[in-house]
């Protein structure tokens, strides 16, 4: 794991890149900005986190990451320990965690619920919604960190490092770390995860659905293997696409209103 600190003092701001190591946006924000670092009016703490990995081009090396917090330095798996010493690195800050997704193409921020800290934050990043995860933390940051996530794009793709580089000077400006302001979002959406979608097992696997966008009773949303899925009740799909997750689909959520700013 890379740590580095721009500025002077002890920081209440981190920014955390490279939490799986097949989505490399998150990677190359943050090290854009050691590499080059700017003027700051306040200090901030920058992590590249599952190094490892990212040199495997592997989401992880033993376990994901992003299901073992809060870890343990005697951990079994090399993931085990990182989260235990990312989690120490992260107490006492206001955290923002980057990843990419095969899901969805622009940007969107995960956070616990829709508190102070998601009001001020979330409608000041360029992103088009906020999903809440409701009871879906176990093992995830957002159980032991102050910390937003975003996923800034597709994985892989160039236009996820721009957005995440975007994300970056959004959220640096927005908590006092870079000078300068960012046009606050008005209307934005919110959803809240509801529950996880299952796949049965199969070879072949199709989202018919798009992320986002409401799926009615009795409407297909995915296929296994050619046998098309329809939904028993309305949802939003989120996070949902063929392979993106071992045994599931993604996520069902409901909408559940918006921030106004």
């Amino acid at each position: 794991m890379r740590v580095e600190t721009i500025g002077n003092g002890e920081p209440e701001i981190a920014v955390v890149g490279g939490i799986h190591g097949d989505e490399p946006s998150g990677q190359r924000a943050v090290e854009g900005l050691i590499d080059d670092p700017p003027e700051v009016e306040r200090p901030v703490k920058l992590i590249v986190a599952n190094e490892a990995a990212l040199e495997a081009d592997e989401r992880y090396l033993d376990e994901d990451l992003n299901r073992a917090f809060p870890g343990s330095h005697d951990a079994d798996t090399h993931e085990g320990r990182l989260a235990a010493r990312l989690t120490e690195e992260l107490e006492d800050t206001l955290a923002f965690s980057l990843h990419s997704t095969q899901s969805y193409p622009k940007p969107f921020a995960i956070t616990t619920e829709v508190d102070d800290l998601a009001r001020e934050i979330v409608p000041a990043l360029p992103v088009d919604a906020l999903v809440t995860s409701g009871e879906f933390t176990d093992g995830r940051l957002l159980d032991v960190a102050n910390v937003v996530e975003v996923e800034a794009g597709h994985q892989g793709s160039e236009r996820a490092a721009e957005n995440a580089a975007l994300l970056v000077d959004a959220f640096l400006k927005t908590t006092g770390v870079l000078p300068g302001e960012t046009e606050r979002r008005t209307h934005l959406p919110v959803y809240r995860l509801s529950r996880s979608v299952p796949k049965a097992a199969a070879t072949d696997y199709d989202l018919l659905a798009a992320n986002f966008e409401r799926v009615g009773t009795g409407e297909a949303f995915a296929a296994a293997d050619d046998e098309e899925i329809v939904a028993d009740e309305p949802f939003y799909p989120v996070l949902m696409s063929a392979e993106g997750y071992e045994g599931i689909y993604g996520y069902a959520a409901e909408r559940v209103g918006s921030i106004e700013s």
